[in-house]
């Protein structure tokens, strides 16, 4: 099934605790949400890359586990508004739960290699490595450039790391030259 590219999910965050907030967009009759049931969740989680496309294993309550952790880190980058403890109970719940296994085995030659798998095809294990993408994120500091689109009707956020620090829109194919067009047709009627 080929999505439109309107309600197809945007990955425009750098940064894939960002682009999972972003998983929900839109406002009023254009909202859309990725997460809306398991098999969106599901395949969200494959267009991020976090899954391989072939995954096919029915992964009950995905999608109620996935909106409660998407509400949190929400709460969690918006410096304006206090943290709830419930917040960071969802996060440890989803890292704890959904801890990947490491094992040490032998590599190439002498080389001895670290391997990381999923623990299980449980909701949590799923979800785990945008949880720790959460806690880079958070951990980091680096709370002061995320920013959200300037657009008046997106809501989609992003890591601004332009050299400057002056991103303004989500996108500026789509965004930025609506905007844009918009104040110069402004611009032109106040003439």
């Amino acid at each position: 099934m080929t999505q439109h590219p309107e309600h197809a999910p945007h990955f425009i965050g750098n940064d894939l605790a960002l682009d999972f907030i972003n998983s929900a967009f839109g406002m009023g009759d254009d909202s859309r949400d990725c997460l809306d049931d398991d098999a969106g969740a599901l395949a969200w989680l494959k267009a991020a890359g976090l899954l391989a496309p072939d995954f096919d294993a029915p992964v009950a309550g995905l999608a109620t586990l996935a909106q409660s952790l998407r509400t949190a880190a929400e709460r969690l980058i918006d410096l304006n508004k206090p943290r709830e403890p419930t917040d960071f109970a969802v996060v440890n719940r989803i890292l704890e739960t959904g801890r990947a296994v490491r094992t040490l085995a032998q590599g190439e030659g002498n080389n001895v290699v670290l391997l990381e798998r999923r623990r299980d095809d449980s909701a949590a294990s799923l979800l785990e490595p945008v949880a720790t993408a959460l806690v880079q994120l958070l951990a980091q500091g680096n709370l002061a450039q995320v920013r959200q689109c300037e657009a008046h009707d997106c809501t989609l956020r992003f890591l601004d790391v332009t050299k400057s620090g002056r991103r303004r829109w989500c996108s500026m194919a789509v965004c930025g030259n609506r905007m844009k067009v918009a104040a110069f047709r402004a611009r032109k009627e106040a003439r």
